[in-house]
């Protein structure tokens, strides 16, 4: 964990929530032993999934964890923040050669339930979202090594063929 490299998009509305998230994933990355980890902030949720693409695409990040907080209010605007962001994520981690992006956005009906999970009596689900980044990071290690051993083994029987 120490050599790897991660980045948090954290959105800045329900900050009372958003930034208790923040502070567990940081946290937990510390208490994990990582050393390398870039904040960027975001307006809203919805923003996530901009700021996540332009994470990935530095190729600099082992895992990538967004956090945001969407509380169910009386118009459909929930649903389509929460749609979005979700779909935006989901086609981010579908990308070939990219780094994973960790989803910790609280999908909520009432502020209590998103208290409840940032540090409340459900714990801290930004804290969770930075161990499932590491073990992301680590995945993503094991698969980059795994074709790299694959690849010089083709080339090793490529040339054995040409040779014979």
């Amino acid at each position: 964990v120490a050599k790897q490299s991660y980045a948090i998009a954290v959105a800045d509305w329900n900050s009372n929530v958003t930034f208790k998230l923040l502070e567990g994933a940081l946290e937990a990355l510390e208490e994990n032993g990582a050393v390398d980890v870039d904040v960027v902030h975001v307006p809203g949720a919805f923003e996530l999934t901009y700021a996540a693409k332009y994470l990935q695409s530095k190729k600099k990040y082992d895992a990538i964890i967004v956090l945001g907080c969407v509380i169910q209010g009386d118009t459909p605007h929930f649903d389509y923040v929460c749609s979005g962001t979700t779909q935006g994520i989901a086609e981010l981690n579908a990308r070939e050669g990219f780094p994973p992006v960790i989803f910790g956005l609280l999908t909520v009906n009432t502020l209590q339930q998103a208290l409840d999970r940032c540090g409340g009596e459900l714990g801290n689900k930004g804290a969770e979202g930075a161990i499932i980044a590491e073990e992301g990071a680590k995945l993503t290690e094991f698969c980059h090594k795994t074709l790299k051993d694959a690849r010089q083994k083709i080339i090793a029987l490529n040339e054995v063929s040409e040779n014979d």
